[in-house]
C-alpha cells in the first residue's frame, strides 16, 4: 500500500509499505478514505518529538471503511464506514473507566503519561497512522464509531481530533455565563475552541494570532473579535488593557510546542531540543488571565520539561487544566450541535489534496502558504 513515511527531521516521502495485518483478535483493518494534516504532525516532521523512528507513518485524523475484523470484534463489520478517534484505548483500565481515554494504561509501554496515539512516534505507542491507504485499528470495539448517515464525511473527519480538541479546550476552561475568553492561536484547534466558547456561555471571545488570514477565519468561523500579535505589542499588557487591567476569565493555549514570540524559547526548543516545546503561548496565557482564573492547555508539548512560569501561576492562584483530548467523550455533545445546525466543523477546511501530494501538503501547512488553515488528504473513494 501507499503510505507517508518518516525519513528523518524535515524528510518525509510517499512509498510502498506492507499492508497492515490483524495482530490481535480485537483489531480491525480500515481502508482510509480521508485523512488530515494536523499542526501537531509538524512537531514530528520537525524532529521535536523523541523516538520518532524511520519508516513511521504519521496521521491521527482519519475516517475510512472497515476491510477486516479480528475474531473478537463484535460492534463493527466489514463495510462499515467509521470515524476513528486519535486516541487508542482499551476501554477497561482504571483510567478509561473514568473517561480518561487519552491516558489509557494498557496501550503505551513507552510512557506513564499519555496513552496511545495513531502516527505519533513511539512515545505514544509506536502505532502507524492514517496518512496511508490502510491502517490497523486496535481495540476496534471501543474506539471507532460508525458514521451516522446524516453526518457529512468531512464533519466526521474534523471531529476525530481538531474540532473535538478545541471543544475540549473550551470545556477545560470551565467557562461560566458571561465570561471573557481569550484564545491564543487561530489554527483549527483555536478556531474550534473559540466557536465552542460561545456554545458554553462566554460573553466575549477574543482570538490572538500573528497571521491576518487566520484572524479573518476566526471572525468568519468563530465570530470572535481578533487581535493581531504583529500590531498589539506585548500581548500580556494588551490583554490587561482590554479587560480593565484584570485579565481574561479564561485563557486557552491552542498553540503548543512551536509557538513564536521569543528567540530564546525558539532556539532552546526547536533548534537545541532542550525543551519539550516553546511555552511562549502558555506563559502569555498564565500572565494574561485574571487572578484566580482558568488556563486551559490543548496545544501539544513533548514529554521533556519546558520553561513555564509556574511561579506566576502559583502566586495568581490559577487553575491550569491540560490533557490530550479523550475524543469519544466529546462526541455526544458535538454531534448534537452538528445535527442541530449550530456548527459545521468542515467549514475549517481550506485545502484538499491527494495522498501522492502529501509531501507538498506538509510544506504548505508548515510554511502557512496559500492561506492554509486545514488540509484534507483524499486517499480513496468512500
Amino acid at each position: 500500500m501507499k503510505a507517508l513515511t518518516y525519513r528523518g527531521p524535515y524528510k518525509i516521502r510517499v512509498e510502498e509499505k506492507p499492508d497492515p495485518r490483524i495482530e490481535h483478535p480485537n483489531d480491525a483493518i480500515v481502508r482510509v478514505t480521508r485523512a488530515a494534516i494536523c499542526g501537531s504532525d509538524l512537531h514530528l516532521l520537525h524532529g521535536m518529538l523523541p523516538d520518532t523512528r524511520i519508516g513511521h507513518t504519521f496521521g491521527h485524523e482519519f475516517i475510512g471503511i472497515v476491510e477486516k475484523v479480528g475474531p473478537s470484534v463484535q460492534r463493527l463489520s466489514v463495510g462499515d464506514k467509521v470515524m476513528v478517534p486519535f486516541n487508542i484505548f482499551c476501554g477497561s483500565c482504571v483510567f478509561c473507566q473514568q473517561g480518561l481515554f487519552s491516558n489509557c494504561h494498557n496501550v503505551n509501554a513507552n510512557a506513564t503519561a499519555v496513552g496511545g496515539i495513531y502516527g505519533y512516534s513511539h512515545t505514544a505507542g509506536g502505532y502507524d497512522g492514517g496518512q496511508a491507504e490502510r491502517v490497523r485499528v486496535p481495540f476496534a470495539d471501543v474506539g471507532p464509531m460508525i458514521i451516522p448517515e446524516w453526518l457529512h464525511d468531512e464533519d466526521a473527519l474534523m471531529i476525530t481530533d481538531a474540532f473535538s480538541t478545541g471543544y475540549f479546550g473550551a470545556r477545560l476552561g470551565h467557562i461560566k455565563e458571561g465570561d471573557t475568553v481569550a484564545v491564543f492561536g487561530a489554527g483549527p484547534v483555536g478556531l474550534a475552541a473559540a466557536r465552542s466558547a460561545w456554545l458554553m456561555g462566554a460573553g466575549r471571545v477574543m482570538v490572538l494570532d500573528h497571521l491576518d488570514y487566520r484572524l479573518e477565519k476566526a471572525r468568519s468561523f468563530a465570530y470572535a473579535e481578533t487581535h493581531a500579535l504583529s500590531e498589539i505589542g506585548d500581548p500580556v499588557l494588551h490583554m490587561k488593557r482590554e479587560t480593565d487591567h484584570l485579565g481574561a476569565d479564561v485563557v486557552i493555549d491552542a498553540v503548543g510546542a512551536e509557538a513564536d514570540g521569543t528567540v530564546m524559547q525558539h532556539v532552546t526548543a526547536a533548534k537545541l531540543k532542550l525543551q519539550g516545546g516553546s511555552p511562549v503561548a502558555l506563559n502569555w496565557a498564565i500572565d494574561s488571565v485574571r487572578k484566580g482564573g482558568n488556563v486551559s492547555v490543548v496545544g501539544a508539548y513533548g514529554p521533556i520539561h519546558s520553561a513555564v512560569r509556574f511561579g506566576d501561576a502559583m502566586n495568581k492562584g490559577l487553575t491550569i487544566r491540560a490533557n490530550q483530548t479523550p475524543i469519544r467523550m466529546m462526541w455526544p455533545a458535538i454531534l448534537d450541535h452538528i445535527r442541530a445546525g449550530r456548527i459545521s466543523p468542515r467549514e475549517m477546511i481550506t485545502h484538499r489534496i491527494p495522498l501522492d501530494d502529501i509531501v507538498e501538503g506538509y510544506h504548505m501547512v508548515s510554511a502557512k502558504l496559500d492561506d492554509c488553515v486545514k488540509t484534507v488528504i483524499e486517499v480513496s473513494d468512500s
